[in-house]
């Protein structure tokens, strides 16, 4: 059996950095995919940032911002609950006015379709 050289042994530290990095990154990506996964929609709270509502609800920020009178251009990620306490209104209103936002962003559910009619045919 061979003894290793100080090159081979080089070569396989920076394999192994690289796997671990890697790994870190892509355990990372997992996470972040479920994390997202399970967090839409989640009810407003006082903690929550404009960035991330928008992110939960999948509506553009601008839109949230616009809502509860801050500027559009810059990207503010204070809690909620400091956004009502500089606006000198309770959070609850400020979390209204957000759901109202969302609301009136997303489409209307389409109209269901009628039933086939019993014969199996077309309907009129």
């Amino acid at each position: 059996m061979r003894k290793l050289g100080w090159r081979q042994w080089l070569v396989v530290a920076l394999f192994l950095v690289a796997v671990v990095v890697t790994s870190l990154l892509m355990v990372r990506a997992v996470r972040r995919a479920v994390y997202w996964r399970f967090h839409r929609d989640e009810p407003i709270r006082a903690w929550m940032s404009v960035p991330y509502v928008a992110h939960s609800y999948r509506v553009p920020p601008h839109l949230l911002y616009k809502a509860i009178g801050l500027p559009q251009d810059k990207r503010d990620k204070r809690p909620l609950r400091e956004i009502a306490r500089e606006q000198n209104r309770p959070v609850e209103t400020l979390i209204t006015e957000l759901q109202d936002a969302i609301t009136h962003s997303r489409p209307p559910y389409p109209t269901p379709s009628p039933p086939p009619p019993p014969d199996g045919g077309t309907p009129p």
